[in-house]
């Protein structure tokens, strides 16, 4: 029978309201209930986990990963320049593990101040080969260095580590044909590859352990550690045009082409008591490339000064030695090389500017310069025991150095402290109108060669034995805890952007001028129209 609106039922109870039994039961209720809490509680951990990954996580990423470097060789990461990673068993850091823990530090040679080691490399691995991409720290260029009138062709199989030792070798070649019509090859290694960064520095203190090849007594051989700016690629002539061997940032005169105003013969200076085989003028040169008188707009790798001048850059050069024999006796030039020019080649040289720490051992220099270059250069006998024919032991070379303008140096090493020249000796010179010289703020690369040329000294044929071995027991670097810098990109300094820009003046040797590369030299506000 059908059901009336008023007729009660069992379950009314669940289906009717009652205000007065409700809030009995429920003593008048609350939001906050223990699945309330549980509900809000998820979704703000959900929320809150939202919020870690997609901005807090990015955030933390960013201030606290470690930043992948180059450690001096190949690319981020340790990666060549196709992404491989290379296959270095063992014992390629920035410092070599066979280097012995008390080489770690050594102090100063002109304040005791201890500096820290934060390149070495002993060549205790035999069978390490310098083709491109062979090696993270060194490359062997495969060229002829026509610059100094070399009579070699340089080539990388004369490059080599054995006996715990890295090896240059000089060999006599019979057969021309097969070595690119030259009479002789060898090896040069260098701390820069064609492109990417291995190792420079800027500041601090070399030293190299070195037995020089053939004898003390017997002339010709011409063997040498030294670094260059990274801007220049030695043996890639278009490179350093225009940059060797400058070290300067002033606009004036100096930068010009000759150290001359275009169309006079002023500074007179410049143009008299300069070198002999070019009539007396003082500088075949073409001026600074990348000068403090680039024009704004005009390629330079900066950096830029806020008034909208560039920094002048260059590719400098420090030697740590070129050895010699002159007069039946082995001798090594410790010297720095510089542009623009003083009159007459003659930097400031007194007792305030230069030291020579034992003159019986160490003189200055006869030869101050040419028409491509001006040196400050100490001579030192060398130990003459540590040559290949001549007892076989090892020396120690290398120089220290401040970079700048104040307080800056360079003292040499050769054996013990032998020369130091400061900057004070590079002073302004009116005479030829150009500015203060620089100790060199570029990053700095090592290179080790073994060369023959009629341009460095007489060369002995008869007497000389071939093959003549170089060799070199270690290269380590030290540079003070307050002032570590190395790499070969620094950001008041910047080289790869260029480097990469102008790619091919650094891979192509047969470039020997930068008009060869079909690209314009930049305007100098002193002499075009900015």
């Amino acid at each position: 029978m059908p059901l009336l609106m008023n007729h009660p039922e069992p379950d009314d109870v669940l289906h009717n309201p009652d205000p007065r039994r409700d809030r009995k039961s429920d003593r008048g209720g609350t939001i906050f209930t223990v699945r309330g809490c549980g509900n809000l509680g998820c979704l703000s951990i959900l929320a809150l986990g939202c919020l870690m990954l997609f901005a807090g996580y990015p955030m933390l990423t960013h201030f606290t990963e470690k930043k992948m470097t180059t450690q001096g060789g190949f690319n981020l990461g340790g990666i060549n320049a196709t992404g491989q990673i290379p296959d270095l068993p063992g014992n390629f850091g920035l410092v070599d593990k066979d280097t012995p823990q008390e080489a770690s530090t050594k102090k100063s040679y002109m304040d005791d101040e201890e500096m820290v080691l934060v390149f070495s490399d002993e060549f205790n691995q035999d069978g390490r080969t310098f083709y491109p991409g062979d090696d993270p720290f060194w490359e062997a260029v495969d060229l002829h260095y026509w610059g100094t009138d070399d009579l070699e062709w340089y080539d990388p199989m004369q490059a080599t580590t054995e006996g715990g030792y890295l090896r240059l070798t000089l060999d006599k070649v019979d057969d021309i044909t097969i070595n690119h019509n030259m009479s002789y090859k060898s090896g040069m290694v260098s701390s820069r590859h064609c492109q990417l960064n291995k190792f420079c520095f800027t500041g601090g203190l070399i030293e190299t352990s070195v037995r020089l090849p053939g004898s003390s007594t017997v002339s010709g051989l011409w063997p040498a550690v030294w670094t260059m700016g990274n801007l220049g690629r030695a043996g890639f002539g278009a490179s350093v045009e225009g940059l060797w061997p400058f070290s300067y940032d002033s606009c004036d005169v100096g930068t010009l082409a000759n150290q001359t105003y275009p169309g006079t013969q002023t500074p007179l200076a410049a143009t008299v008591g300069g070198d002999p085989r070019s009539n007396g003028e003082l500088s075949y040169l073409p001026g600074q490339r990348l000068s403090a008188c680039t024009c704004p707009g005009e390629s330079h790798p900066g950096p830029m000064r806020k008034d909208g001048s560039y920094v002048g850059r260059a590719a400098p050069e420090i030697d740590i030695i070129e050895a010699t024999v002159t007069d039946g006796v082995g001798h090594v030039s410790l010297s720095a090389q510089w542009a623009p020019f003083n009159a007459r080649y003659a930097a400031v040289y007194n007792n305030d500017t230069t030291v020579f720490y034992d003159p019986a051992r160490t003189v200055l220099n006869t030869y101050q310069g040419g028409r491509f270059q001006q040196t400050t250069s100490g001579l030192g006998l060398t130990n003459q025991d540590c040559y290949e024919l001549n007892g076989g032991c090892f020396a120690l070379y290398g120089f220290e150095y401040t970079p700048g303008f104040d307080n800056a140096y360079i003292t040499w090493i050769n054996e013990v402290r032998a020369w130091t020249v400061y900057s004070s000796a590079l002073v302004a010179d009116p005479a030829v109108e150009i500015s203060q010289r620089i100790i060199p703020l570029e990053p700095m690369y090592i290179i080790t060669n073994l060369g023959i040329s009629e341009g460095f000294g007489d060369i002995d044929t008869v007497n000389l034995q071939f093959p003549a071995t170089m060799l070199v027991d270690y290269i380590r670097v030290y540079q003070r805890k307050n002032a570590i810098n190395y790499g070969c990109d620094p950001t008041d300094f910047p080289t790869m952007k260029y480097i990469e820009t102008y790619k091919e003046v650094y891979t192509n040797p047969n470039l020997t001028i930068w008009s060869d590369f079909k690209q314009p030299w930049p305007k100098n506000r002193l002499v075009d129209q900015c």
